[in-house]
């Protein structure tokens, strides 16, 4: 088994080239909508933390996995109902481009959740 990624360009760097330019698009998109927030590996995979973890994200064989949260999914739940998703997570297939203006709004919107909680 190899070892866990100890931060978020090791974790990046391990796919093919194809797979490691989608997530670099998905890391620049969280960061521009949450440039206070710090990176950090949680549960093996990339994610960004305000007070708490706000989003996560991961490389599979067919897909970006996206994880905002069940309140993250739910706020865009007609957004998303081309996708596969479940409570918490959503599955954006190779095979189609990025919704990267989606990702960003939902970000946006985890950021306002934390930022009245705190």
């Amino acid at each position: 088994m190899p070892k866990l990624a100890t931060n978020v360009d090791e974790y990046i760097r391990r796919f093919p080239a194809d797979v490691e330019k989608r997530l670099r698009q998905v890391r620049a998109s969280i960061k521009r909508s949450a440039p206070r927030a710090t990176e950090t590996i949680s549960y093996g995979i990339p994610a960004f933390r305000l007070e708490r973890i706000l989003v996560w994200f991961a490389a599979f064989k067919n897909h970006i996995g996206f994880y905002p949260g069940a309140d993250g999914i739910a706020a865009f739940k007609k957004e998303l109902s081309g996708y596969k998703s479940a409570k918490g997570s959503v599955q954006f297939p190779h095979d189609q481009p990025l919704p990267l203006p989606l990702i960003k709004r939902m970000v946006t919107f985890r950021v306002q959740q934390q930022t009245k909680k705190a």
